[in-house]
């Protein structure tokens, strides 16, 4: 298990696990309507993305600027689902 944490793989599984998620969520919109809409769905799944892809840069010892640079990112995605959510209702 510790290997797990200090190769960064535990950030590529969560990865796997979020485009898998992506993947069935959009099917599901795109073939029967239900669900959440996909730019709704795609910032909130990019936002949890960009804090896997900073986690991985930290466990894996990767220049400080990269977890930055992923930092950075997650929020304007939480910003775009947040203000896409708030619309919605």
């Amino acid at each position: 298990m510790n290997d797990l944490f200090a190769s960064g793989h535990v950030a590529t599984l969560l990865l796997l696990v979020l485009a898998i998620e992506a993947v069935v969520l959009l099917g599901l919109w795109w073939r029967r309507g239900q669900g959440v809409p996909p730019w709704p769905l795609l910032a909130f799944l990019g936002s949890g993305a960009f804090l896997a892809l900073a986690l991985r840069a930290a466990l894996t010892g990767q220049a400080w600027w990269w977890v930055a640079l992923w930092l950075s990112l997650a929020l304007p995605a939480h910003l775009a689902w947040l203000a896409l959510a708030w619309r919605r209702r």
